[in-house]
């Protein structure tokens, strides 16, 4: 039986580092290469902030070759679209026919990247999915893993914890309405260290950055949201 050769959703945060993990240790599985979305002016991952040079450094300490896709900004999901399709296109001419993500359990998310893929022939693996969040959140710390908060919701995480490492004092930090794996949005992590990594990635903290942005509610209300943002070099 051929192994299944995919493409890795790579977003340098915990979740994708772990899911591409328990991947590593599936027999089944051929991880051919990982792809991650910029914008493209601010060459950084969407709401983690991460610069494109911090997730070079991940591929390279991994050992995977990193495809970059670039999208400007835009307030709607055809221009990220317009990028998945013509990366998918690459992968179809590579023999690649999955990708996988490191969602857990947003029902709508997980609808919409079947969907999309799905209408090119495309599969999706989620090997994280329907895990309990605290459980993965423990045991993601226990199996080595070691990730920092780089971006959070200020009405969720304290500014104290930016830039700090995700560990037990953490998560026992956070109140009932938080995802132990920040998987509303509420905090967003950059993993330096772990199993996946031939070498730690050697990083620096600048400070803190705060930015607001204004979204819309589903009563179409519009409110401000600030966040917090590890400044890493």
């Amino acid at each position: 039986m051929s192994k299944i050769k995919i493409s890795m959703s790579w977003s340098g945060g915990k979740d994708s580092a772990f899911a591409l993990w328990k991947l590593m240790n599936d027999p089944n599985i051929e991880i051919a290469r990982l792809h991650t979305t910029f914008g493209e002016e601010s060459r950084r991952v969407g709401m983690h902030g991460i610069h494109e040079s911090l997730i070079e450094a991940q591929a390279d300490a991994i050992g995977l070759p990193l495809d970059k896709l670039y999208y400007p900004a835009s307030g709607d999901n055809v221009a990220y679209e317009k990028a998945i399709n013509k990366y998918l296109d690459e992968l179809q001419e590579s023999g690649i026919s999955s990708i996988a993500y490191g969602d857990i359990f947003l029902e709508d998310l997980k609808t919409y990247r079947e969907d999309q893929l799905a209408k090119r022939s495309f599969k999706a693996l989620f090997p994280l999915w329907k895990n309990n969040t605290k459980q993965t959140a423990y045991n993601f710390i226990s199996e080595g893993f070691r990730t920092l908060i780089c971006a959070a919701d200020a009405d969720k995480i304290a500014e104290k914890w930016v830039g700090k490492t995700f560990d037990h004092d953490f998560l026992d930090s956070l109140t009932d309405q938080v995802d132990p794996c920040g998987e509303n949005g509420e905090f967003h992590t950059f993993c330096y260290d772990g199993p996946i990594f031939k070498k730690p990635i050697t990083i620096t903290m600048k400070g803190v950055v705060s930015k607001s942005y204004h979204f819309k509610t589903a009563q179409g209300e519009e409110v401000e949201k600030k966040f917090w943002f590890a400044d890493l070099g």
